[in-house]
């Protein structure tokens, strides 16, 4: 058995939309929801869902909207719905508030949920995912433009799904091995992402969160609304694989005014996918976060 039938797999209705997702540990444990990012699916945290439930945390980790086995409607990837889509499976799961955790586009989605759903969010982690305050500052300098130029080239429409699909998804090749803290992720790992990617419907689905974004988010930037997200009062831990090749640190600089109670952790020699590159690191961080909450409260 491989990691991927490791833990019961299930589906909820939330926001009108399916949604697949794996939980683990025991059902009275302290909930944890793990959100993950582009290219991937749930399996991204592998590592953390063993190392959370083998502690006495209940995980849940789905495939957010559009992804693997999760249902693909033709629209809903802005973030007051993928936010809605979360607050719904966890209200299906009898719970009110919950520690929510997320990387890359599953971070982008837990900054959003910790600023519109205080009442729900106990605690945040967040990995390599920057909030949009600091980014927006970030991506108008060159270096980060540049870093995030495939944010442009998913605005065009069916070109960037060829270009993904070309040579067998030989660009999820190259994200992850390429850019990989070298053999931290192997090839079979790898391909778990691509036959995700492949299911029916999920590339374009996965692209339609940068174009969402581009619809509804970056009018915002440029105007600098994105100052005036609330301030998430939360306790909340940012983890950060300092060779990130597609976001500099430079992407969280000045969190703390939208994230007053923030622990920032640098991994150096890590890069963009740091929680299946130093699992190791990440899930004693993690770990050593929330049972600091335990004590506080």
């Amino acid at each position: 058995m491989t990691m991927l039938d490791a833990w019961p797999h299930h589906y909820a209705e939330t926001n009108g939309v399916r949604l697949h997702y794996v939980e683990a540990g025991p059902e009275d444990g302290r909930l944890v929801v793990l959100l993950h990012g582009f290219p991937e699916f749930w399996y991204s945290w592998r590592h953390q869902i063993e190392a959370l439930s083998a502690a006495g945390y209940r995980v849940v980790a789905p495939d957010m909207r559009g992804y693997n086995l999760s249902e693909k409607p033709a629209k809903g990837y802005d973030l007051p719905n993928l936010t809605a889509d979360i607050a719904g499976l966890v209200r299906g799961l009898g719970r009110e508030r919950f520690v929510i955790a997320g990387h890359d586009w599953g971070g982008g989605v837990t900054w959003a949920f910790a600023s519109w759903y205080p009442e729900m969010t106990e605690a945040v982690i967040v990995v390599n995912a920057p909030h949009s305050g600091p980014f927006a500052r970030a991506i108008r300098r060159p270096r980060q433009a540049l870093r995030s130029w495939y944010m442009g080239f998913f605005q065009l429409p069916f070109i960037p799904e060829m270009a993904m699909r070309r040579g067998n998804y030989r660009s999820v090749d190259r994200m992850f091995t390429g850019l990989s803290d070298a053999g931290s992720i192997s090839a079979e790992e790898v391909r778990a992402f691509k036959d995700a990617l492949a299911q029916p419907g999920a590339l374009t689905a996965s692209i339609n969160y940068y174009r969402a974004v581009f619809r509804h988010g970056v009018s915002q930037m440029i105007r600098r609304k994105s100052e005036k997200w609330p301030v998430i009062e939360s306790p909340t831990l940012l983890i950060w694989g300092v060779d990130d090749a597609f976001l500099g640190v430079e992407t969280f600089e000045g969190i703390e005014r939208w994230a007053p109670n923030i622990r920032i952790e640098l991994i150096e020699g890590a890069g963009h996918w740091v929680n299946q590159e130093r699992p190791d690191e990440v899930n004693r961080l993690m770990l050593d976060f929330l049972e600091g909450l335990a004590h506080t409260q």
